[in-house]
């Protein structure tokens, strides 16, 4: 009991003094595209070091309560947690490529309405493309860059957004491609105005599945720390000691893991099927 308590409060004191230091360091707001390379170069750190993090968190909690259980389940749950907590991220990924696709097609039509070929315009996209869809565009444009038919290039690039609204608005280019007359650009514009319908749908989809995200997420948070109190108690805790307790307490750590595994496929978007896929082009 006196080790916990003694190994709580270093802890405490030990984040304390890392929040107090932070805070009181002044940081000047950075630009936008800095923040997002600040979070990705964070992200990136995290990654890295998380299984050290955890590792440690799991042998020193093993070490205090002399249950192995403990350290693997907080072992699990730093690596686990922001994966099963986390999945607004996968979603807000998935938005913004589609406003991406949105974004570049009117691009596009813009460059095509002053003439350009289509060739030419695909080309030119790259220069102003969004970058959650740079790679894709970039590869489409080596592609043509090396005398690929412009409607296997399309297709190739169809396949690398791997997305309903990308199939839709690679249609309309490959309806382009074999007529070859005037009126591309329009559509272009048309096809971007559905596009970004959808991605207005699917913002408000997200919004609304956000609620149980959250709610999952202060369950779990609520569930953690009354766990961390619950072992400075160790009568209360006492049944979970021996060899079918340690297997016990596994097993709920398990179900619970299940719930938020669940919650999190529920709160997934099914993805739209596509229609340009390979087996479409089979006579």
């Amino acid at each position: 009991m006196t080790a916990v308590l003694a190994g709580a409060a270093g802890a405490v004191l030990v984040t304390g003094s890392l929040l107090t230091a932070a805070g009181l360091r002044r940081v000047e707001p950075a630009p936008p595209r800095q923040r997002r390379r600040a979070r990705r170069a964070t992200e990136g750190r995290w990654a890295r070091w998380r299984w050290l993090i955890a590792g440690t968190a799991g042998l020193l909690a093993w070490a205090i309560t002399g249950w192995p259980v403990v350290g693997l389940i907080l072992t699990a749950a730093v690596i686990g947690l922001p994966y099963l907590v986390g999945s607004e991220k996968v979603a807000a990924r998935s938005i913004d490529r589609v406003e991406a696709i949105e974004e570049w097609t009117r691009r596009l039509a813009d460059v095509l309405a002053t003439g350009v070929g289509m060739e030419q315009g695909l080309l030119a996209s790259a220069a102003t493309c969004p970058p959650a869809i740079g790679k894709e565009v970039a590869s489409l444009v080596a592609r043509l860059s090396a005398r690929w038919p412009t409607e296997q290039a399309l297709r190739a690039f169809a396949n690398d957004l791997d997305d309903a609204a990308g199939d839709f608005v690679v249609a309309s280019l490959l309806l382009g491609s074999r007529r070859r007359g005037p009126g591309l650009s329009s559509v272009l514009t048309a096809a971007a105005g559905s596009v970004a319908d959808e991605v207005a749908a699917r913002r408000k989809i997200e919004a609304e599945r956000a609620k149980p995200r959250s709610t999952a997420r202060l369950v779990t948070l609520i569930t953690l720390t009354v766990a961390g109190l619950l072992m400075l108690n160790g009568t209360y805790l006492a049944p979970y000691g021996d060899g079918l307790g340690q297997l016990v307490l596994l097993a709920i750590a398990a179900a619970f893991t299940g719930c938020l595994l669940w919650i999190r496929s529920l709160t997934l978007a099914t993805p739209t099927p596509r229609f340009l896929t390979d087996a479409e082009r089979q006579p």
